[in-house]
């Protein structure tokens, strides 16, 4: 990837999943062809969480960070490394939009993302926002599986951690939905996502 890029490719992270489960067919009629994004901190299982919640709507589920890599020809890591955090944030920035543009899918985004103003309009216009929040102790043990976190790449993850939520925090709560992600099973919270996004008011889910 040449610094100029940004990342133009897009590459698909996920097939279609199986017909929609009757009983979200009410959700996905207030969606109105738009997308599910899901935010929150790394760790709070958006992936995990978004890849059921697609299953359960019978939409596509994307994850961000993937397409970012596919259409980089790097991992998250190396971007970071090779062209430090502002030139990612502005890649992911024009991933996730050309993303929204697709039609109704679910869309996991990284942890930084939903900071950006301007991508949470983008968000605002053609999805709907859903912050998993998660504490710190089980966002800890979650990120501590995996070494690929440039965030955390500091003396002391666990303090890194706990400023990132001081500083992310206030922004995910604008979110148009808010589930908490715990030890449970990922059925349980796609219950209370799908449960959350039928009470929205009109005026949130066309």
């Amino acid at each position: 990837m040449s610094a100029p890029s940004q990342f133009p490719a897009m590459a698909s992270s996920a097939g279609r999943a199986k017909d929609p489960d009757p009983a979200a067919d009410g959700v996905l009629h207030r969606l109105g062809g738009r997308t599910i994004v899901l935010v929150g901190m790394m760790g709070a299982g958006k992936s995990s969480i978004g890849k059921r919640l697609a299953e359960r709507l019978g939409l596509m589920f994307i994850d961000a960070d993937t397409e970012i890599e596919a259409a980089a020809g790097k991992t998250i890591p190396e971007i970071f490394a090779e062209h430090g955090e502002a030139y990612f944030r502005d890649g992911e920035k024009r991933v996730i939009g050309r993303i929204l543009e697709r039609g109704a899918k679910v869309l996991a985004t990284g942890g930084g993302a939903f900071m950006s103003a301007e991508t949470r309009g983008l968000i605002a216009k053609r999805g709907v926002s859903v912050w998993l929040r998660a504490d710190v102790d089980i966002l800890m043990t979650r990120v501590r599986k995996r070494s690929n976190r440039p965030l955390l790449k500091t003396a002391d993850p666990e303090a890194t951690m706990r400023a990132l939520i001081d500083l992310r925090h206030p922004v995910y709560a604008l979110a148009d939905v808010t589930v908490q992600s715990r030890e449970v099973a990922h059925e349980v919270i796609v219950g209370e996502i799908l449960s959350a996004l039928a009470a929205l008011p009109a005026r949130v889910a066309l």
